[in-house]
């Protein structure tokens, strides 16, 4: 009888639930195609070891791939100084602050590999690129003048991207179709929860606990 009664509640007021869900997806395609602007995210992988000689990389053995993988998380410590974004504010004439150009940045090791990815966004794509292929030149500088080594091996350089990384239009609506269709269907029920009027004979029924012998029904006087 339950569910009898909530699909009830649903097919009476069905025109709020279609409304309030189109309502939240039209205004999440409105912001997600015309309001925020696209963020672009430009990749660069760097390999972390010196480069051996042929005979030096026949004697490698796994121990020195451990500590390769070791120092993976200390250079990835080092992409996130103040002095490699120095540096690289200071190679491409960036009118932004340190703290600026971090927050642009994130690092990740790739696995159990020797590879770093660094990963740069920001709303123009060319941008992006560039930073991106010189956060891995700085990192190689200022490394080598610190550790008085050069462990930072430079590989592809990032690529221009040609979409953008958010945001995600599709995604978005369809986040927004879920949250307004909950949403209404959650007003719907406190709206019911709230009318403590009495409008059909089950409602007196329920209301009293006491079958209804009859109703008179309401006639308008003829004019």
């Amino acid at each position: 009888m339950e569910l009898r009664e909530y699909f009830k509640i649903v097919k009476k007021r069905w025109l709020l639930i279609v409304l309030v869900t189109l309502a939240s997806t039209l205004i999440s395609a409105i912001v997600s195609y015309f309001v925020i602007k696209p963020t672009y995210k430009a990749d660069i992988s760097v390999i972390i070891g010196s480069s051996p000689s042929k005979d030096e990389a026949n004697k490698q053995n796994y121990n020195d791939v451990l500590m390769y993988q070791k120092m993976v998380k200390s250079y990835s410590e080092i992409v996130k100084t103040r002095i490699v974004a120095e540096d690289v504010i200071q190679s491409l004439n960036l009118n932004i602050t340190a703290n600026e150009l971090i927050n642009m940045v994130s690092v990740a090791p790739k696995g159990d590999t020797e590879f770093i990815t660094i990963t740069v966004k920001s709303k123009d794509q060319a941008k992006a690129r560039e930073i991106a292929n010189q956060y891995a030149k700085s990192l190689k500088k200022v490394s080598a003048e610190i550790r008085k080594v050069d462990n930072v091996q430079l590989l592809d350089e990032a690529v221009l991207p040609t979409a953008p990384d958010s945001p995600k239009p599709l995604l978005n609506m369809a986040i927004a179709f879920f949250l307004g269709l909950m949403i209404s269907i959650g007003i719907i029920f406190l709206i019911e929860y709230l009318d403590n009027t009495v409008k059909t004979q089950e409602d007196m029924e329920k209301m009293f606990e006491i079958p209804v012998i009859g109703s008179i029904p309401l006639v308008e006087r003829e004019k």
